[in-house]
C-alpha cells in the first residue's frame, strides 16, 4: 500500500477540482426532473465540466473487466447501485431516484463527490433511505481524523444503517485520491473500530456509503460497469472527497449548489 500525503498547496488544488464537481452536481440539479434521459445529463455535465477548464475523469476511464467506461458521469437509477452508463433510453419518471457520481480532473489533480437525487415526488420509505445514508456519510466524516483508523469510519457507517435495517454493500469502496482518481487506502462502509489504514494529516480520501432498501447483495451487469441490487430494491449512494486533519476533517467536495435546487433531506 502506497499512500500520498499531500501539501497544502496540492490540498488547495483538489479543492477547487472538488468545489468543480459541487458545481456540476448544482448545475445537473435544475434538469432532473421527469421526462429527462440520462444521456441528457450527461452531455450537460461534460460541457459543464470543459468549460470550466477541466477533463471529465470517469470518460474513458479503464475497466479492468470490459471495455472503458462511456460518460463523463455515472446516473445510477433506483435499483443500480453505481457506474450506470447514461444513455437515451433511461427516461426519469415521477418517483425515481438516481445517483450522479461526478468526477474531474483539473490541474493534475482529481475531485469525486456524489448525490442521490429524487426525481419529482418519491415516497416517505425511499426518502428515509436517503437520509439515513447522507446521514452515515457525515457520521462517517467525523471519524476521519489524525489518529483513527479506516475501520472506525466503515464502522460507524455500518453500525448506523444497518440499526434501521439497510443493507451496506460490501463489495465496492470509498478510496483514496489525489493526482489518481482512484488511491491508496480503499475506505469501506463497513469494518471494525481501530483496524485498516492509519489516518494521517494529508490524506486524501473518499468516502462513499453506499445503502440498499433490501439485502446487500448485487449482481454486475453484462456492459461490465452497471452494479444492481439483486433483490431489485432501490439502493442510494453519497460520497465526499475529504482531508484528513487534527481533529476534524475538511470538506473538499459540497453539496450546497445541489440543495439550492433539491429539498434538503
Amino acid at each position: 500500500m502506497k499512500i500520498f500525503l499531500k501539501t497544502e498547496d496540492e490540498i488547495e488544488l483538489m479543492r477547487r477540482a472538488n468545489q468543480l464537481v459541487g458545481k456540476t452536481l448544482g448545475e445537473l440539479a435544475k434538469h432532473i426532473k421527469p421526462g429527462v434521459t440520462t444521456l441528457q445529463l450527461d452531455k450537460i455535465a461534460e460541457e459543464f465540466i470543459r468549460d470550466n477548464g477541466a477533463i471529465p475523469t470517469f470518460k474513458n476511464f479503464p475497466n479492468p473487466y470490459g471495455g472503458p467506461f462511456p460518460a463523463s458521469i455515472c446516473t445510477s437509477v433506483n435499483d443500480v447501485v453505481v457506474h450506470g452508463i447514461p444513455d437515451d433510453k433511461t427516461v426519469l419518471r415521477d418517483g425515481d431516484i438516481i445517483s450522479v457520481d461526478c468526477g474531474t480532473l483539473l490541474d493534475g489533480f482529481n475531485g469525486d463527490s456524489c448525490y442521490t437525487f429524487c426525481v419529482g415526488e418519491v415516497s416517505d420509505e425511499i426518502r428515509q433511505l436517503l437520509k439515513t445514508t447522507k446521514e452515515s456519510l457525515y457520521l462517517g466524516i467525523e471519524q476521519a481524523v489524525a489518529g483513527k483508523h479506516v475501520g472506525d469510519i466503515g464502522y460507524t457507517v455500518q453500525n448506523y444503517c444497518e440499526a434501521q435495517g439497510y443493507g451496506v454493500v460490501r463489495e465496492l469502496t470509498g478510496h483514496g485520491i489525489g493526482r489518481e482518481m482512484h488511491e491508496d487506502p480503499q475506505v469501506p462502509n463497513y469494518g471494525r473500530r481501530g483496524n485498516g489504514a492509519f489516518l494521517k494529516a494529508g490524506m486524501c480520501i473518499a468516502i462513499e456509503p453506499m445503502i440498499t432498501m433490501g439485502k446487500r447483495d448485487i449482481w454486475l451487469m453484462d456492459d461490465r460497469w452497471t452494479v444492481k441490487t439483486r433483490d431489485g430494491k432501490p439502493a442510494a449512494h453519497f460520497e465526499h472527497t475529504i482531508a484528513i486533519r487534527r481533529g476534524k476533517a475538511e470538506i473538499l467536495s459540497s453539496f450546497e449548489e445541489v440543495e439550492q435546487y433539491q429539498v434538503e433531506l
